[in-house]
């Protein structure tokens, strides 16, 4: 289709027939267009019944070339990836933490289907765009501007047939004027923090919606312009993150029914779209690799919904009654059983529940909850918190696996100005990057090479970093290597982990020269800051000079 096409394009007025799409599927080369000089696609049948495409193309007057972009013609999010990404070099990268995956692994058949575009939505050519508007859909944005402007006044008569639109549902009219044959207006949410839940659900509502109306109508493209508004005031990061992962969870679970997925950007949304998009869709296993510590803290269910545990409460039929029982056995049931489904289980009075805490009366299970309560609201502000300052830092990282195949993070206390930074930036940072690495086991690496006094940790914040840490972080870790500790570093760890917190003395290893650390974690598997190599080359002899230090440290 695309070469028959062309032959107009190029300044020769004419017509083409061609097959057209399977019966009952939209085809994603059909351009709308009425006005005069526009390309437009028609259906038609021959002798046989089958139904062919014919293309009627004439030139924009004064012979400009159509304006519309024909997303067939726009380079795949895949194909933008640098071929230098993946020369052999990296190879060992990859082979060495193969097995540390991201929530959104690599997958090239989906991310052929992303198209990543700086442009005007209303020009795309594909089966159908999608509009973002208010409540009444006669928003004046931009986007919704430009639409209405290229669809023409047949589009605003039909929007008023409408009568309006909820916050994160759609509605679906014909293109009209554009190359697109539909339009799916939907809103997106008034943006507000006290609100931030119930905005979020809105936003992801409107993507998922999207994609459901276009799988049940049989669409092959959808063109996205970014639904969040700047009148509505959400956070451009925050929504794109919630955009992408909607979208690659849809494709993991529905990708059969959808073609291409175009993000139509502006200028100043590119480069949050070209930040984000390979935490969602990596283009290589390295790349993936890479943007693991990036991704945020809530990354949604299975199909990308914003998770709220407070609304983890789901009805059942029977709920005191096992589903594989019986009528007869029903009277014999166990009657322990009874008491743990959804509702025996819900929150009775906060506030007696504090004070049972206080008072040391409230059950162990209780007191679980609460702790759970306390990191998630903590893990939802690592989410919103600006963390860049202190990623900059490089204190805390991700490398290669030990000798047992588990992820080794490395901390860098020289790394780390106690008295320049917010501390607790420092802490939500840390939950930040963790809260996905202590799912599985782990070990740490402390540098303590160089420090002085102004990259100590007290034990007042550590304590706190204990107390507030969930218990995967505590079970899944298997050892704390102490590198290259003073005597005074020694005593100080000996007390915190004797008087202050339990279960932590016997996984500390103090490390005194780095070949003794290499018989626990291969050298190719960890990265070296320059200055511990120089510390301990100087301290324990040349020889481990020999080890390059990372490039990026």
């Amino acid at each position: 289709m695309r070469e028959a096409a062309a032959s107009p394009r190029a300044g020769t007025p004419g017509s083409c027939w061609q097959p057209a799409a399977p019966r009952g599927r939209f085809s994603r080369r059909r351009p709308r267009a009425r006005a005069p000089g526009r390309l437009q696609w028609e259906l038609e049948c021959d002798e046989l019944g089958e139904e062919r495409s014919c293309c009627f193309h004439s030139m924009d007057p004064l012979g400009a070339p159509s304006q519309f972009v024909d997303v067939d013609s726009l380079p795949g999010w895949a194909d933008a990836y640098e071929a230098k990404q993946l020369d052999s070099h990296q190879n060992p990268v990859e082979k060495a933490q193969a097995d540390v995956r991201s929530p959104f692994p690599y997958r090239k058949d989906i991310n052929a289907k992303i198209i990543l575009w700086k442009g005007d939505v209303a020009l795309l050519n594909c089966t159908a765009i999608v509009n973002t508007s208010n409540e009444s859909l006669t928003d004046k944005n931009p986007v919704s501007e430009s639409v209405l402007l290229h669809a023409g006044p047949d589009l605003r008569d039909e929007l008023q047939k409408l009568k309006g639109c909820r916050t994160g549902e759609v509605k679906l009219t014909k293109g009209f004027n554009l190359a697109a044959r539909f339009i799916i207006h939907t809103v997106g949410p008034k943006y507000k923090s006290r609100y931030r839940t119930a905005a979020e659900s809105s936003l992801y509502s409107c993507y998922r919606n999207v994609l459901q109306l276009a799988k049940e109508q049989a669409m092959c493209s959808v063109g996205f312009c970014v639904i969040n508004s700047l009148k509505r005031c959400y956070p451009l990061e925050d929504a794109t993150h919630i955009a992408l992962r909607t979208v690659r969870r849809f494709l993991e679970i529905h990708g059969e029914t959808l073609e291409k997925v175009v993000f139509a950007v502006s200028e100043l949304e590119e480069a949050t779209y070209q930040k984000l998009l390979p935490l969602y869709f990596p283009r290589s296993l390295e790349e993936e690799i890479q943007s693991l510590p990036y991704l945020p803290a809530d990354i949604g269910n299975a199909e990308g919904e914003p998770v709220v545990p407070e609304r983890q409460i789901r009805i059942t039929e029977k709920p005191g009654v096992p589903d594989d029982a019986s009528d007869e056995e029903g009277l014999e049931a166990d009657l322990s059983f009874i008491g743990s489904h959804a509702f025996a289980r819900m929150e009775g009075d906060v506030d007696k529940q504090r004070r049972l805490i206080l008072q040391g009366q409230l059950s162990e299970a209780a007191l679980q909850k609460q702790h759970q309560r306390n990191y998630n609201r903590w893990l939802c502000q690592a989410r919103a918190e600006d963390l860049s300052d202190i990623a900059s830092l490089k204190a805390l990282y991700q490398t290669g696996v030990d000798n047992c195949g588990r992820t080794v993070m490395v901390v860098v206390g020289r790394n780390i100005p106690v008295t320049l930074i917010d501390m607790e930036k420092a802490l939500l940072y840390f939950i930040h990057v963790m809260d996905h690495i202590a799912v599985k086991e782990y070990v740490l690496v402390y540098f303590h090479t160089l420090t002085n006094d102004f990259n100590q940790l007290d034990s007042n914040f550590l304590k706190k970093l204990y107390d507030i840490v969930d218990a995967k972080y505590k079970r899944n870790l298997k050892a704390l290597y102490f590198v290259h500790p003073t005597f005074r570093s020694k005593v100080s760890a000996w007390f915190f982990t004797t008087f202050t917190v339990s279960g932590l003395k016997d996984k500390i290893h103090y490390v005194e020269s780095l070949q003794q650390l290499f018989t626990a974690i291969p050298p190719e598997q960890i990265d070296l800051p320059p200055f511990v190599l120089e510390y301990d080359a100087r301290e324990n002899g040349p020889y481990y000079s020999s080890y390059p230090p990372s490039p990026d440290l």
